[in-house]
Formats: C-alpha cells, sequence, structure tokens
C-alpha cells in the first residue's frame, strides 16, 4: 500500500469517526449547557472538513504526470496541507471569538452528565493523533501530519472542556463561566498548533531546501559510486511525499560521453536505492578540477 493509499485510508475512518464525534458532543453540549463542548463539536466538524481536503489532497496526488504537470500533481498535497493548517487558526478565532461572548453572557451551570462523555472523546482523539501521525511519520506526508495534529488538537479542546466543566460543577454559583474560560485556552493551543503545521507547508510550497537526514543520505550515496569525484549545486525540492533532485557531478575530464551517460544512470540509481521518496534526479555531468578544490 503507497503513501498516498495509507493516507486516504487514514482520513476516511478520521471522517466516519468525527462525525459520530460532533453528533454526540453537540447533543451533550446543548442539553447540557456546556458551551466548551459545544466549542469541542465546533473544533470537531472542522475535523470532518479537514478529512474530506485531506481525501481529496491526496487522490489527486496519485495522478500520474503529463505534459501539463511533468513533475506529476504532488503540491495538490502540501496546498492542502495549507488548507487544514488554515482552517486550525480559524477555528481557533471562532472559538475565542464565541468563548469571549459567552463569558460576557450569565448562562445556566454546566450538566454533571456532560463529564461523561468527554473522556470517551480524548481517548479516541489521542488514539487517532498516534495512528494517523504515525502513517504521517512513515510516509512523509505533510498533509496526514496536519490531519494527525488536527485530531490532537480536538483532544486539546475536549480536556479543556473537561477542566472547565469540573471547576464550574465543583465552584457553583459564580463559576458558570469557568467552561468557557477553558475555551478560550483551547482556542489559543489550536492557533499555536496552525501555526507550527503551516510553517512547513509554506517552506514546501517555496521550494525550500529540505531539512534532516535525506540530504546527507543523498549525498554519501552519490559519492559511493566509483568513477564520482566530487559533487556541487545540489538542489532539492520536496513534491507532496516525493523529492526531486537536481545534481552536478564531477568525473575524469577525459572520459567518453557514452561512459559519463552510464556514471549518471549509476549515480541515479544509487540515489533512488537510498533514498526510494526520490522521484526524480537530474545529473550534470562535469569535469573534475583540481584547482577547484
Amino acid at each position: 500500500m503507497n503513501s498516498a493509499t495509507r493516507g486516504i485510508k487514514a482520513a476516511k475512518t478520521g471522517l466516519v469517526i468525527n462525525i459520530a464525534l460532533v453528533i454526540i458532543k453537540l447533543v451533550a453540549g446543548i442539553t447540557g449547557h456546556t458551551y466548551a463542548l459545544i466549542a469541542d463539536a465546533v473544533e470537531s466538524s472542522m475535523d470532518i472538513f479537514s478529512s474530506l481536503v485531506v481525501w481529496t489532497g491526496l487522490r489527486i496526488t496519485t495522478r500520474p504526470a503529463n505534459d501539463e504537470y511533468p513533475f506529476g500533481y504532488g503540491k495538490a498535497e502540501t496546498l492542502a496541507a495549507v488548507i487544514v493548517s488554515l482552517m486550525l487558526l480559524g477555528a481557533a478565532l471562532g472559538i475565542a471569538i464565541a468563548a469571549v461572548g459567552e463569558i460576557m453572557t450569565p448562562h445556566h451551570m454546566p450538566a454533571p452528565f456532560t463529564l461523561a462523555v468527554i473522556p470517551v472523546v480524548i481517548i479516541v482523539k489521542e488514539f487517532l493523533f498516534r495512528r494517523v501521525l504515525k502513517i504521517a511519520q512513515e510516509t512523509g506526508s505533510t498533509v496526514v501530519k496536519a490531519d494527525a495534529w488536527h485530531h490532537r488538537s480536538d483532544a486539546i479542546t475536549s480536556g479543556a472542556a473537561f477542566v472547565g466543566i469540573a471547576i464550574a460543577l465543583w465552584g457553583g454559583p459564580g463559576w458558570e463561566s469557568a467552561d468557557d474560560w477553558a475555551s478560550l485556552v483551547a482556542a489559543g493551543v489550536i492557533a499555536i498548533n496552525g501555526v507550527v503545521l503551516l510553517k512547513p507547508t509554506i517552506y514546501d510550497l517555496m521550494d525550500r531546501m529540505p531539512v534532516g537526514p535525506v540530504i546527507d543520505q543523498i549525498i554519501a550515496s552519490a559519492k559511493s559510486v566509483e568513477g564520482v569525484l566530487d559533487l556541487e549545486k545540489l538542489r532539492v525540492r520536496k513534491f507532496g511525499t516525493e523529492y526531486f533532485v537536481d545534481l552536478h557531478v564531477q568525473t575524469d575530464g577525459s572520459m567518453h560521453l557514452r561512459d559519463a551517460h552510464i556514471l549518471s544512470g549509476k549515480v541515479k540509481g544509487a540515489i533512488r536505492a537510498a533514498v526510494p521518496e526520490v522521484s526524480g534526479v537530474l545529473i550534470h555531468m562535469e569535469p573534475y578540477e583540481r584547482s577547484r578544490h
């Protein structure tokens, strides 16, 4: 099962679970007079849309390259990740505005039964977070990682709702707004997660050089090929879960053109064997000049 297929499967699972959680939390929040749980339901509803965005983005990335898109459709995943991150920020802003309004408006004390709903939600969302994050780490998918953190943000809002409701019930009259303050804190945490997730997606859209071991692996594999005397001008771009490499390889200047072509093919093979996520390699062959070094 390839990375896109695994991501789509995770998005489908999250979609079904989120729909069920939204209904449960919304009903409990309205009948239990707790805005923190209603805000939690709103955040979960954003998860539904984010899962749809992830699903759509990953489906587009599976399209083969063509004359119009010679590098493929990998950027669709990055765009989906941007949308999911912005949705997190939008959810945080909406929850914060509504929470402030609730704080300034007197309302009923939360119902005790609402505390029984929240632990179940937290366990389910934390399980989803860990499962989807593992898939994101194994596939290198930015959008799947963003989807995972959407699940974690939902667990955070649920945890904040639990604390706020518990304080309101424990404090009694006069503490009704405790769950609203909890929603405000949760909104801040969600906003931070949104910013953290948005940064790497912007880097990918701007074709920033990837960070981490992938660069060292590319260099080491290229230098391991017999006949390669030096490397320069390494450029790597990330397209979804794939990488495209542009590299200048220096070799013996007296080498015949056919032999240089064969050597470039060996370098490509070595790089793709060492880093399977590399989809394309463009090698520029140059004569080795000792004076440069």
